[in-house]
């Protein structure tokens, strides 16, 4: 299988929008994504960690695979997230994610576990030699407590044909240059901390698949079309006006921020999925804060009404 050309550009983690009763909105999802295509973005990512993966079983993955693919229409690629922390589960996951016309996968790290880098190797391997999709590496180490070294990764992309590139969410841009440097021409490497997309694309990397773009998708797609374009500075001027948000996300437990940015958009969100619960009222009004700041929420408007599991984390009238 031959490496591909269409992983780069912008690429949002979806959150996952459920309804009150924390089950999957299926509609929710189809409304968000064809806004999000809308927007501009190269393709769509389901089932990561912005889209609560810890969260659902192996049925309800395969759901939210269908409804992902089923949604795009095929106007942008899909790439969908499989990983898990056993090797028989990745794998089944990616092969329920190609049954249902996955274009990508992007397979996490196991967490918990701190597996060597052989065993990781042959983690990585055995998944992606069950299907016949181009395959991602995705390191979160601030997640895991797993990094995918530079080291592995190159003997990845050299050894496992399909193994196509990887989402770096390190943050650590001497790695992310080790990825660059090292790895093959055709390794593509994704940026997975949204306040270093301009920087990873002046290092050579593809693009981003960035969780803040459920939000605010014209400003990701900015950074990286004027990047394109050549026009650099306008292309930083965009990341700058990103920070605010990205900086947003330590304001309650991950993807609440997102959830509730979402919903103050009017756009489809619901609760997470319990233990994690909604943003409280006052980060939830600072988060309303940065988004009028942006010119995302004009400074008048009322927000749309939200049904609250805890009266207590509702917001308070504006």
């Amino acid at each position: 299988m031959k490496k591909v050309d269409f992983i780069c550009g912008i690429i949002p983690a979806v959150i996952t929008p459920m309804t009150e009763d924390e089950e999957l909105d299926e509609k929710g999802l189809e409304a968000l994504i064809a806004h999000l295509i809308g927007a501009g973005v190269d393709g769509i990512f389901t089932v990561g960690t912005a889209g609560e993966f810890w969260a659902f079983s192996v049925e309800e993955k395969q759901r939210i695979y269908e409804c992902s693919v089923g949604c795009a229409k095929g106007q942008v690629p899909v790439y969908l997230g499989t990983g898990a922390n056993t090797t028989r589960e990745a794998v089944r996951l990616a092969e329920l994610a190609q049954e249902a016309g996955a274009d990508c996968l992007s397979v996490l790290t196991p967490n918990f576990i701190a597996p060597s880098d052989e065993e990781l190797f042959r983690h990585y391997r055995s998944i992606a030699r069950a299907v016949d999709l181009p395959v991602l590496l995705y390191t979160n180490p601030d997640r895991t407590g797993v990094k995918i070294s530079a080291d592995l990764a190159v003997r990845l992309a050299e050894e496992v044909e399909n193994i196509a590139g990887i989402k770096d969410s390190s943050g650590d841009l001497s790695l992310t240059a080790e990825y660059l440097r090292r790895t093959p021409d055709d390794f593509h490497v994704l940026m997975g901390r949204d306040t270093l997309i301009y920087a990873g694309l002046a290092q050579g990397a593809a693009g981003a698949i960035a969780a803040s773009a459920n939000l605010a998708p014209e400003l990701s797609v900015g950074i990286f079309e004027n990047f394109v374009w050549g026009d650099m500075n306008k292309s930083l001027d965009f990341q700058q006006r990103l920070a605010p948000l990205r900086l947003a996300f330590r304001l309650g437990t991950f993807p609440a921020v997102l959830k509730a940015g979402a919903e103050l958009l009017g756009l489809p969100a619901g609760p997470p999925r319990s233990p994690v619960g909604r943003l409280p009222a006052a980060q939830r009004q600072q988060l309303r804060d940065i988004l009028v700041q942006m010119g995302k929420i004009e400074a008048g408007r009322r927000e749309p009404v939200v049904e609250f599991h805890d009266p207590a984390a509702a917001p308070q009238p504006l």
